[in-house]
């Protein structure tokens, strides 16, 4: 018994650190030379309508423009690209039943037991868009999907390495 209860949490224990990385996929348009951008400036209208409360939201444009300055790129009144971000939550449910028993019987007889586990997580995608300044046009657009903490001492952890990873991708390599 203790040890099918080791294995229901070491299988457990696999699933939740195979779900902790952040997929990240990203699109852009191949005719625009990157090397021009130089400067940002976060897409104020796009990023009010974000529905995510304010501590997140702010936790997300602190995260980006630490990767962006670290790409050599500087804030600006006036820039080359225009960040906006999206994002979207999934409530995952998931139901897993553990049926087994031993010994030999017909009908009623017999012995075995059954264990139910219910657990709830939250998948969310990142939206990363970077528009052009002067055209006002979507040049690039990273997304990260990966699961979320309500733990609030890993939030911004978490946070960081979904930007990290996106903007892994910036600028493609064409």
């Amino acid at each position: 018994m203790k040890t099918l209860k080791t294995l229901i949490v070491l299988i457990f224990t696999g699933f939740m650190v195979s779900c902790s990385s952040v997929r990240v996929t990203s699109d852009y348009d191949k005719s625009v030379d990157y090397s021009q951008y130089k400067t940002y400036a976060f897409y104020k209208d796009g990023i009010d309508k974000v529905k995510i409360h304010d501590l997140d939201k702010k936790r997300i444009l602190k995260a980006i423009e630490t990767e962006l300055k670290a790409k050599g790129m500087t804030s600006s009144e006036n820039p080359d690209v225009l960040v906006n971000i999206f994002t979207e939550a999934t409530e995952r449910v998931d139901v897993n039943n553990w049926n087994y028993g031993f010994g030999w019987g017909f009908g009623p007889f017999g012995m075995g037991m059954n264990n139910s586990t219910i657990s709830r997580t939250t998948e969310g995608t990142l939206y990363i868009d970077l528009i052009d300044g002067k055209k006002k046009e979507l040049v690039w657009q990273g997304v990260g999907e990966g699961f979320l903490t309500k733990n609030i001492n890993k939030k911004e952890e978490r946070i960081n390495e979904f930007v990290n990873k996106i903007l892994a991708k910036y600028p493609p390599q064409q």
